[in-house]
Parts: C-alpha cells; sequence; structure tokens
C-alpha cells in the first residue's frame, strides 16, 4: 500500500481499499471500494453503510509500458433520521474526460509543447 501512495493519487489510497487487480496484455485493471469508514461530515447523525453506486472507470498514467484502468465503487450511505441517501463529493475524474484529475492536468501541460 505504501508504493501504491507513490503512484496513485493520494485520495485514492487514503479513501478506497484496493479490492483486486488484474493484467491483461498491456492493461493493468485495479479494482478499489470506498472504505466503510463514516464521512466525518456525516458523522454527527445516525449513518449506515447503504451499498456503492455504479462503478466508474477511469484511466491513470501508464506504468511500466502498461495502460492503467482505475475500477472506483463509491458508497452510498443511508441517513437514519431523514432516510436520505448521502455520498461524499469526490473529485475523481477530471471533467469532460474519463481519466484522473492529475493525468488530465499531465497531459494538458504537455499538450502545450
Amino acid at each position: 500500500i505504501d508504493l501504491l501512495k507513490f503512484v496513485l493519487p493520494e485520495l485514492l489510497v487514503t479513501h478506497f481499499d484496493l479490492a483486486s487487480n488484474i493484467t491483461k496484455d498491456k492493461v493493468l485493471h485495479l479494482y478499489f471500494e470506498e472504505k466503510k469508514d463514516i464521512p466525518l461530515e456525516f458523522s454527527s447523525g445516525l449513518v449506515i453503510s447503504h451499498g456503492f453506486h455504479k462503478e466508474i472507470t477511469i484511466q491513470d498514467f501508464p506504468l511500466r509500458g502498461k495502460t492503467v484502468y482505475l475500477h472506483i465503487k463509491r458508497r452510498r450511505w443511508l441517513d437514519k433520521t431523514s432516510k436520505a441517501v448521502v455520498q461524499r463529493d469526490w473529485d475523481l475524474v477530471a471533467q469532460g474526460t474519463r481519466m484522473t484529475v492529475e493525468f488530465a492536468a499531465f497531459l494538458k501541460v504537455l499538450n502545450h509543447y
């Protein structure tokens, strides 16, 4: 896990567990699930884990000549008091892309040269 902190977005390694990984040809698929820790913003109420959102897939920096895809499952939380489904507000995907924010910024800078 410490090694993952050097190659993956910190937010991902901190708040998600690596559930599995698959290497097929020149493609690496990493599967993450949001940790079951109750978000601080909801800790004042009675909140329970309520399953996952649909998995999203985003592309990240290539590693060792392999294309990297991150498959991310975010949790839903049920506020038992209001019966509302709540979630953390993540900024994992660069707007208008299917890439991580860091990878999109890197490509944007690279494009200016």
